[in-house]
């Protein structure tokens, strides 16, 4: 390759003005050479003029089935708008494939978790462990209980929590530990459960992002005592906004319904269903709340659910191909993944970059030159 020629793969930085470029210098990659994949070799980069690799738009998210329209109509018709025999529906499905005995439906992911938090009954003066990277939602909730979210660092290598460190940090206060499935990745969840259990300390495990992830072949969330699922916009399995706990629990799960619920009073019938609402003698949460999903949502995660599977197989079969094109380029790393991991929900997929393969180029300005070529 010639010194001079401007290439995608080494983002030459020369001055212009036009896209606001500066003082960059010439960047020369170490990473240069016949791996290097066709399309990034003598090409002038967007960001300096070229023209873009990419004009056409991604696909959009959440992608919508005729079936989803008449669904969702059909709850209009029916007039019976709150929550009711679709989400029932949706709460035994989900559990089914998660591979626990309950799953409690809520109105977003951040009630899954403030439900799951009060069914501990986390209060005032109560420890928290929690990873500092990972959704603000994570540590609101144990603020919103009053308590305190003690950080545990994070395992460069996966991006995930340094599983290895919790212990360390635990107190006599500790009364949680929510590992976090960041971006569908497992946590280590060996090393979370050997301490959990070797100091007494229940698991919430937040699975927002982690939709038929499994850790050994078995769903994230099932692991812990409880695990919170999101179904906002963004996510795989998507209804705009809602969420779940799921348990084998039962205490566990009548606290949550019943919290999510206003405080009605629930119970585990002789079939091992919940039933409820209130009776004398069944139990009521300590502090009720409306935290419920309504049948739109229901109706539309029903459907959604039926091609989470075949999706959850399209989004491993591009990861693959993504981090295989990666090494090719070098430079930017995908995150690692722990022995016990059998599938990665890769509701984001992570990578690490690194600048100097890069001859220093900013991580801004990285982002900025790859928005440039049609990359978001």
């Amino acid at each position: 390759m010639s010194k001079s020629s401007y290439d995608r793969r080494h983002f030459l930085g020369t001055v212009s003005a036009a896209a606001g470029v500066t003082g960059l210098g010439l960047l020369r990659p170490a990473m240069a050479g016949p791996a290097s994949p066709a399309f990034l070799v003598n090409a002038k980069p967007a960001l300096l003029g070229g023209t873009p690799i990419r004009t056409e738009r991604f696909p959009s998210w959440p992608r919508i089935e005729e079936s989803d329209r008449k669904a969702w109509v059909k709850v209009l018709d029916d007039g019976h708008w709150n929550r009711g025999p679709r989400v029932d529906e949706f709460e035994k499905k989900w559990a089914e494939a998660m591979g626990a005995r309950y799953a409690i439906a809520t109105s977003s992911g951040t009630s899954a978790l403030v439900a799951a938090l009060q069914a501990l009954e986390i209060g005032p003066g109560d420890e928290v462990i929690v990873p500092p990277y990972t959704f603000i939602a994570t540590i609101n909730v144990v603020l919103m209980q009053y308590a305190l979210p003690v950080f545990v660092d994070t395992d460069r290598r996966t991006h995930q929590v340094d599983a290895r460190k919790i212990e360390a940090a635990v107190t006599d206060k500790t009364r949680c530990i929510i590992p976090v499935h960041l971006g569908g990745n497992p946590a280590d969840l060996d090393t979370v459960l050997a301490t959990a259990k070797k100091k007494n300390i229940p698991v919430i495990e937040d699975a927002c992002q982690a939709h038929f992830a499994e850790w050994k072949n078995k769903g994230v969330g099932s692991w812990g005592d409880m695990g919170c699922f999101s179904f906002q916009a963004s996510k795989n399995l998507n209804s705009g906004e809602g969420g779940a706990v799921i348990t084998s629990n039962g205490d566990h799960a009548v606290s949550c319904m019943s919290f999510q619920n206003v405080g009605r009073g629930y119970r585990v019938g002789s079939g091992g269903d919940l039933q409820g609402y209130s009776k004398p003698g069944w139990n009521y949460a300590r502090n009720g709340d409306n935290r419920r999903m309504t049948e739109f949502q229901g109706t539309i995660l029903l459907g959604q659910l039926t091609r989470l599977e075949a999706q959850a197989r399209v989004r491993e079969q591009n990861a693959e191909y993504l981090a295989g094109r990666l090494k090719e380029i070098g430079g930017v790393i995908p995150a690692g993944k722990y022995e016990g991991t059998t599938r990665n929900a890769y509701h984001i997929f992570m990578a690490k970059y690194d600048p100097e393969q890069f001859s220093g180029l900013s991580r801004a300005m990285f982002m900025r030159a790859m928005r440039a070529e049609g990359v978001g």
